[in-house]
């Protein structure tokens, strides 16, 4: 399935050049060094070949990942629905809702991620109310996108609606 995985650090030169990596990564934007520190320390590295299933369609979710390096087809029932490159985190909606995973993920590409297993995962959002912010967006934005639905009254992450407004939550 992968190439290899392993800590993406185990000491201090090694944190302080993963995290000097994962400062140019997206999803980890306006992170401090020192939080881009605690998650490297938080994660794996793992290397996928092309080709690699990185998640699969119906199976509990144990882990989610941070793309750094490659792409990904995600698949739905067989059909690809979106690709997603660096500074995309995948796999963390089974995570949160604790259930099967909904979407087939698989390496398009070369790639290098991090990953976090569950616990990781939970501690990354209790820790780091931007990791927390950020999932919750992409979240909130992912399962409108699942619903096929711009309905007005969906709730983004900020509290607005899609079109930027207050939401009205009083329907």
């Amino acid at each position: 399935m992968f190439g290899h995985r392993k800590k993406a650090a185990t000491n201090s030169v090694e944190l302080s050049a993963v995290a000097l990596q994962l400062n140019g990564v997206s999803f980890f934007e306006g992170f401090t060094e020192d939080e881009l520190a605690r998650v490297a320390h938080l994660a794996e590295e793992v290397i996928a070949e092309k080709g690699a299933v990185l998640i699969d369609q119906g199976r509990v979710g144990l882990e989610c990942y941070v793309i750094l390096e490659g792409e990904a087809g995600v698949y739905v029932s067989g059909e690809h629905v979106a690709t997603n490159g660096a500074g995309s985190m995948i796999g963390e909606m089974a995570l949160i809702e604790h259930r099967p995973r909904n979407a087939t993920v698989i390496a398009e590409t070369e790639m290098r991620l991090i990953a976090f297993d569950t616990k990781a995962f939970r501690t990354l959002l209790q820790e780091m109310p931007k990791a927390h912010d950020r999932v919750m967006e992409l979240l909130a934005s992912r399962l409108k996108l699942n619903r096929g639905d711009n309905d007005p009254t969906i709730v983004e992450a900020d509290g607005t609606d899609d079109e930027g407004d207050p939401a009205d939550t009083a329907k």
